[in-house]
């Protein structure tokens, strides 16, 4: 399902960006602040109901009539990829900015315990209240990592039609390499000259495996939320790979900042209106910019 324009042609000045994930929170605020600077925005979800619901609320709220559209996509599913694509390709016939949003947390979180334990006084860590298990691990590279390795795959044809292609990886702090304990996924995640797609994708089965028969303690692997750490530690070497090998595209990667979202809680400290700020910023960056860049909110950081 997706909303068409009114116009019959479009200029060639216009800028056209895709958000996934953007029903609500950061990817709802990435559209709304993109829409505002004059881009014309294609917002996904997985939920067709909700995506357009997000669709009209922006255009009662903020008057966006024809600049912000919906398009159903799962990023997991490479035909509903294959299906937006399509639909890019047909009315636009090219993608200048491409913002992979969607993310899985990897956890389930009793947010009901955390929060009894917090308003009796008592000083608990987040991550005495994760429940994780390999199905959730899988569930979270496959979105996390493979998500955003399919959405650019499918979308590279029609971003290198583009006069100033930009793709923007909605990473976390919680991928820095530093939380990697020291072993051999951090020595490749690290070795920038040596990295490739194909190291990364070696990783990631590694970690996969090693989930699966227990050996995570063993192997030098995160203790706690480790799919999510690994899944963004991943998807940070992949974006670094990425820029190398496309030279002509601006690759980055960007921690929003500790947002208050559905998949914290609640708890972050900064709302999804200024965690939008630093992943807009950086997909309008002008021609000469960073590219395989890891930025703190609008700041070029390491990825250490």
């Amino acid at each position: 399902m997706h909303l068409f324009f009114t116009s019959t042609k479009m200029a060639e000045t216009e800028r056209y960006a895709v958000v996934t994930g953007a029903n609500k929170g950061i990817g709802f605020q990435i559209c709304k602040q993109l829409a505002a600077n004059g881009i014309t925005v294609v917002l996904t979800a997985r939920d067709e109901n909700r995506g357009l619901e997000a669709v009209e609320k922006l255009k009662e709220l903020d008057g966006f009539s024809d600049q912000i559209i919906f398009h159903q996509l799962d990023v997991t599913n490479p035909s509903s990829i294959s299906c937006l694509a399509e639909f890019i390709k047909e009315n636009f016939g090219r993608l200048d900015i491409l913002i992979n949003n969607a993310a899985n947390g990897g956890v389930v979180v009793d947010f009901d315990d955390y929060r009894a334990q917090r308003e009796q006084g008592a000083e608990v860590s987040f991550f005495n209240f994760l429940t994780e298990n390999y199905e959730m691990a899988e569930e979270c590279l496959n979105t996390n990592y493979y998500g955003v390795k399919r959405m650019i795959e499918a979308f590279l044809p029609l971003l290198q039609h583009s006069a100033s292609p930009r793709i923007v990886n909605i990473s976390s702090i919680m991928g820095k390499l530093k939380k990697l304990p020291t072993g051999w996924a951090k020595g490749v995640l690290s070795d920038v000259e040596s990295l490739t797609e194909e190291r990364v994708d070696e990783v990631v089965f590694k970690f996969l495996k090693d989930y699966k028969e227990g050996l995570l303690e063993a192997k030098d692997w995160p203790k706690s939320a480790s799919a999510y750490i690994v899944s963004k530690a991943v998807a940070n070497a992949y974006t670094r790979a990425l820029a190398k090998k496309y030279p002509t595209i601006y690759v980055n990667c960007v921690h929003p900042g500790f947002v208050q979202t559905d998949m914290n809680g609640q708890y972050g400290d900064i709302t999804v209106e200024e965690g939008a700020k630093g992943p807009v910023k950086v997909a309008l960056l002008p021609d000469g910019g960073p590219s395989g860049a890891f930025f703190y909110q609008s700041e070029v950081s390491s990825f250490e």
